[in-house]
């Protein structure tokens, strides 16, 4: 008699030969690879840092608090993901809406954030007085080379720094932006998610695996975050730091 072969169901808990769910291991498939990416561009950064001819370097950009502020958001996101994660292996459903929304925000706020600084930092008003001359930054003292010529009693206008304006915005642009757009895919599929809670049978406390898939990725870019904010923000305003 023929043994007989049941196929397996593709459903919530179908795993692989690790005893891990396929999903999750893709997942973390995606995330190693991702690590990569950003080790690359961190890298780079890292190379080019000082190498630019001209200005705005980050001391003359950064705003620390601000983006003190604005990073502070982002891990308290990763909490609120958490809670999440929490209330529906719980079976509260409504405080699961609640905090997935609530993670969602705090997402787009941090957006919110990112774009105020790159509009700032494309924008930077720099004012030299090139009679009486005083104690200038190196940027002041390089717009002062540039455009203090005779007869010319000061100069105002913009100095902003732009992806192509040196290899500091060049490397620290692209590094950002890419963050930036991860974050923005990671809101999208919080709400995706919270609205997805609302239909019937779909997002329950047995079928928790697209919560557990966005929750891991949503910590992978806080810490990716927490990185980039140490050696691109801190350590570019504070050498010693």
């Amino acid at each position: 008699m023929a043994q007989e072969h049941t196929a397996p169901a593709h459903g919530e808990h179908e795993d692989t030969y690790t005893g891990l769910n396929h999903r999750k291991m893709l997942m973390w498939a995606f995330l190693g690879s991702d690590c990569m990416f950003f080790g690359s561009l961190i890298a780079t950064y890292l190379v080019y840092k000082g190498k630019s001819l001209s200005g705005p370097m980050p001391i003359d950009v950064f705003d620390i608090p601000v983006t003190s502020v604005s990073t502070f958001v982002l891990l308290m996101s990763s909490m609120s993901m958490v809670l999440a994660y929490s209330a529906l292996t719980r079976r509260n459903i409504k405080a699961f809406r609640i905090w997935m929304v609530s993670t969602a925000i705090m997402g787009a706020t941090f957006i919110g954030f990112q774009v105020y600084e790159f509009s700032s930092f494309a924008t930077l008003h720099v004012h030299v007085d090139c009679i009486n001359a005083h104690e200038m930054t190196a940027l002041e003292q390089e717009v002062f080379d540039k455009e203090c010529k005779v007869g010319v009693e000061e100069f105002s206008g913009e100095y902003g720094l732009k992806p192509q304006t040196n290899l500091f915005g060049t490397t620290f642009y692209t590094l950002t932006g890419f963050h930036g757009a991860h974050v923005t895919l990671g809101v999208v599929w919080l709400l995706s998610i919270f609205f997805l809670s609302f239909k019937r049978g779909v997002i329950t406390p047995e079928k928790n695996l697209d919560v557990d898939l966005a929750a891991l990725y949503w910590h992978f870019v806080d810490v990716v975050w927490i990185v980039i904010f140490t050696v691109v923000y801190l350590f570019g305003v504070f050498p010693g730091f």
